[in-house]
């Protein structure tokens, strides 16, 4: 017998319903928002991954040889593959461009609940234009996506990288030292980043000061100490006008300023971002995004890009631990030959109102009428349809309501009126 990948699952119809319901719920809030949805390649030149990925990301790769020998991979996310896309055949189009995405990524992980190696990624990224609204917009439309897909527990925490650098350049760190701290900061191990910090030197008091910097959301306190930086005080208005955008324009308000957001890629830069759903734990991160710089790595044309993507696994599981009521999977009729000679009668009908718009199914394993009702019922249907020899004659069909029990013998012709009551 064989077993499928470890890492990867097998997705049943009723969790299939789940997720194309959450899928048409956030292509619906993407859409009211002007962007227009995209697909690329499920694999890529591994150069597209590798050109400035952080070496976490490297090592995940499901890379591969074809058999010309060229160097490929599965993709691990999507921002990369889009912004190839748009240097390759999009630069042309009016700014500033909208695009979104819904695909499966791969990275060779450890399975854990949340964290598949192959998963589903949902997103957005805006390309040509960075200003105060643009970011402010982004960033609500990220947060009003989940929301509106039912989510109530979550958290949206909002930082940035030239602020987050200049502390580091303020304590002298070097390349390698900041990327054996970016993961301690990642994670909150505040007192292992204590003590490593301690071990490389680093003055106690500006050690204490920068752990405080990285738990704090008061601007007030950030600003005074930043101050006498032009980059990180440019940095620091900008965040600040992004928030009050937010706040002012009625956007959203519940969020927090937190300088210890650390993308896990090396290409994003100044404003970041990132969602949390508090009920997952450990793995209680859903979203994460902001702006990077990708497109004259990528030979194209310098110019400002950001956008977010959305764990789609996780945010199903978030919305199952808040006990979210997804709509019930319904059959609207299930249509009951009695004998072989009403087969064909009874396909002609169950075309009819599949033609209207119904969901209907037809039993194709010629039961009796008890076991025929009784698997009805099993797939959830409405109502059935009894298309009996004597009643055909007579131009009628029999439904019965299966939740109820009702039954009733109507004309054939009547059956239109149960399709205005629907609609």
């Amino acid at each position: 017998m064989f077993q499928i990948p470890r890492g990867t699952r097998d997705i049943p119809p009723d969790e299939m319903d789940k997720r194309r319901y959450v899928e048409s719920i956030m292509r619906r809030v993407f859409v009211s928002y002007g962007y227009r949805e995209v697909q690329t390649p499920t694999f890529e030149h591994l150069e597209l991954f590798t050109a400035k990925s952080g070496d976490a990301v490297i090592n995940e790769i499901y890379s591969f040889k074809d058999k010309s020998g060229r160097d490929l991979a599965l993709r691990p996310e999507l921002t990369a593959p889009v912004i190839r896309f748009y240097v390759d055949q999009m630069q042309m189009e009016p700014k500033p461009l909208k695009l979104f995405y819904f695909g499966s990524c791969f990275r060779y992980d450890r399975p854990q609940r949340g964290r598949y190696r192959e998963f589903q990624q949902a997103g957005c990224e805006l390309i040509g234009a960075d200003t105060p609204e643009a970011h402010a917009e982004l960033i609500a439309l990220a947060y009003n996506t989940l929301k509106t897909t039912g989510l109530t527990d979550i958290r949206l925490y909002i930082g940035n990288l030239t602020i987050l650098a200049y502390l580091f350049n303020k304590m002298g760190l070097t390349q390698e030292q900041r990327r054996y701290v970016t993961p301690l900061i990642d994670k909150s191990l505040f007192n292992d980043l204590k003590k490593y910090l301690e071990e490389i030197k680093v003055e106690e008091k500006m050690i204490d000061v920068f752990i405080d910097l990285l738990q704090t959301s008061n601007t007030d306190t950030i600003e005074s100490y930043i101050k006498d930086d032009k980059e990180a005080t440019r940095a620091m208005d900008h965040l600040t006008q992004v928030t009050g955008l937010l706040e002012e324009s009625h956007l959203l308000k519940n969020y927090s300023i937190k300088l210890g957001i650390v993308r896990g890629l090396d290409y994003y830069q100044d404003i970041v971002f990132e969602i949390e759903a508090p009920r997952l734990g450990t793995e209680k991160q859903i979203c994460g995004g902001g702006a990077y710089n990708l497109v004259k790595l990528f030979g194209g044309v310098d110019i400002p890009t950001s956008g977010f993507a959305i764990g789609f696994d996780r945010t199903l599981l978030a919305l199952e631990s808040e006990g979210y009521k997804f709509p019930a999977h319904t059959l609207d009729f299930y249509i009951i030959p009695v004998n072989e000679d009403m087969i064909p009668v009874s396909m002609r009908i169950a075309s009819k109102l599949r033609e209207e718009g119904f969901i209907v199914d037809v039993d194709l394993l010629r039961r009796g009428l008890s076991k025929a009702l009784k698997h009805a019922n099993s797939i959830k249907a409405k109502d059935a349809l009894i298309i009996g020899a004597k009643e055909y004659k007579d131009k009628n069909v029999i439904i019965r309501n299966l939740e109820t029990g009702e039954q009733k013998t109507i004309k054939i012709d009547d059956l239109t009126l149960l399709i205005k009551k629907k609609n």
